[in-house]
C-alpha cells in the first residue's frame, strides 16, 4: 500500500468517488434504545460473570502481573502490528487502512470473558486482562497510532473516545466488584448467577450483534478486500496470541484465556472513534470494517467454543471407555486402583500443563472435567 496521505485533506480515499448517503440508517430513538440495552446488557454479563472470580487469584494475578503483561503485549504490540502488516500488504486506500489500524489499536472486549467461561479459561486473568487492557488504552491507543501513521504523512488529528473507554472502564469494574462481593459472601447462589448468566449473556450478546448489524445494514460498503481482512484479522489474533502465550510457558487455560482476549477487540470503541475522527464521507467507506471484523470474531469465537467442547468431551469419553465401571465403584464406596488413576492422569495431562511448565490444572477446569471424581468423595 502505498498509504500517503500528503494532501492537507482528512485522508479521503479519492475525491472523484460518487458520494454516496451516509450515517447509520437506525432512527435516533432506536439507536439511543441500542445502545442503552447494550449498556445493560453488558453490566448484567460482567455482574455475573463476576461472581466466578475469586478475589484470591485476581490479587494474585495483580500481584505477579506475568499474564497481564503477556496479555497487553498482545494487545498493543501484535495486533496494532499486525493491522499495519495487513493492511500494507492489501494496498488499502488511505481511509481503509486507518479504519483495519485503529481495530487493531483497540483494547479487549467483554466478548472475549463470555468465549473464556466457554472453554474453561482462566476467568480471574480474563478479567483484570481486560480492565488493564481498556486502562492502558488512554494512552497505548494514540501511542500506536501516531507511531504507525508516522510513513503515511497523514495530518488527520484523530479523537480517542476517552467518554466511550470511561464508560467501558465503569462498566467493566463496578458490575465485576459487585459479582466478586457475591461470590465471596454467597458461594453458592454465584454459581447459580454465573451459569445463568453466563448462558443468557451469550445469547443476549448474539441478540445484539445482529441487530446492530440490521440497524447499521445501509452503511455497509461491500469490499472484498475488507471482508477478506475482517475475515483473516481474529483469526489472526487469536492464533498469536495463544502462541506467545504458549512460548511464555503459561498453562493451557491461560493460554486459552490470552488468545481470546488478544482476537477479540473493543468493536464499540472503534466504532465511536471513527465517527469522532472522521467526516461522514469518509465513514461509508470505513463503517464496514468495524461491522465485519465483529461479526466475524465472533464467529471464530464460537467456533472455537465448539471445538474446545467437543475435545472436553471426547476424553470424557475416552476416560469411560478406560473405566467403564467408574460410577458403580463409586456407589460401591470403591476406590479408584493406582492403575485406573495413571489412566485418568494420562488422559488429561494435556490439559494441566503446557510443555515445560510445571504449573498445575486450573481449578475450575479439574472440577469442569472431572465432575465424576467429585461425586466418589
Amino acid at each position: 500500500m502505498e498509504a500517503n496521505c500528503s494532501s492537507s485533506s482528512a485522508c479521503p480515499a479519492n475525491s472523484s468517488e460518487e458520494e454516496q448517503p451516509v450515517g447509520l440508517p437506525a432512527p435516533g430513538n432506536l439507536k439511543l434504545v441500542f445502545a442503552v440495552v447494550s449498556v445493560l446488557m453488558m453490566v448484567l454479563l460482567m455482574f455475573s460473570l463476576g461472581c466466578s472470580v475469586d478475589i484470591g487469584k485476581l490479587w494474585l494475578h495483580i500481584k505477579r502481573p506475568w499474564g497481564i503483561a503477556v496479555g497487553l503485549l498482545c494487545q498493543f504490540g501484535l495486533m496494532p502490528l499486525t493491522a499495519y502488516l495487513l493492511a500494507t500488504s492489501f494496498s488499502l486506500k488511505p481511509v481503509q487502512a486507518i479504519a483495519v489500524l485503529i481495530m487493531g489499536c483497540c483494547p479487549g472486549g467483554t466478548i472475549s470473558n463470555i468465549f473464556t467461561f466457554w472453554v474453561e479459561g482462566d476467568m480471574d486473568l480474563s478479567i483484570s486482562m481486560t480492565a488493564c487492557s481498556t486502562v492502558a488504552a488512554l494512552g497505548m491507543m494514540p501511542l500506536c497510532l501516531y507511531l504507525y501513521t508516522l510513513s503515511w504523512n497523514l495530518e488527520q488529528n484523530f479523537t480517542i473516545p476517552y467518554r466511550t473507554i470511561g464508560i467501558s472502564i465503569l462498566c467493566l469494574t463496578i458490575p465485576v466488584a459487585f459479582g466478586v462481593y457475591v461470590n465471596y459472601r454467597w458461594t453458592k447462589q454465584s454459581k447459580i448467577i454465573l451459569k445463568t448468566g453466563a448462558i443468557a449473556g451469550g445469547v443476549l450478546l448474539l441478540a445484539v450483534v445482529v441487530a446492530g448489524l440490521v440497524l447499521a445494514k445501509d452503511s455497509w460498503n461491500p469490499d472484498t478486500t475488507l471482508l477478506t481482512i475482517s475475515f483473516i484479522f481474529p483469526s489472526i489474533g487469536y492464533v498469536a496470541g495463544f502462541l506467545l502465550a504458549l512460548l511464555t510457558h503459561h498453562t493451557w487455560p491461560r493460554c486459552r484465556t490470552i488468545s481470546l482476549e488478544t482476537g477479540a477487540q473493543n468493536i464499540q470503541m472503534c466504532i465511536a472513534m471513527l465517527q469522532l475522527s472522521f467526516t461522514a464521507e469518509q465513514m461509508v467507506q470505513m463503517i464496514s470494517f468495524p461491522l465485519a471484523y465483529g461479526l466475524f470474531q465472533m464467529v471464530d469465537g464460537i467456533l472455537i467454543v465448539a471445538a474446545y467442547q467437543i475435545y472436553k468431551r471426547r476424553l470424557k469419553n475416552k476416560h469411560r471407555k478406560r473405566n467403564p465401571h467408574g460410577a458403580e465403584g463409586c456407589h460401591n464406596k470403591k476406590s479408584t486402583s493406582p492403575k485406573e488413576a495413571s489412566a485418568f492422569l494420562e488422559v488429561n495431562e494435556e490439559d494441566a500443563v503446557t510443555p515445560g511448565s510445571p504449573e498445575p490444572m486450573d481449578s475450575h477446569m479439574t472440577l469442569e472435567s472431572t465432575g465424576h471424581i467429585s461425586s466418589c468423595a
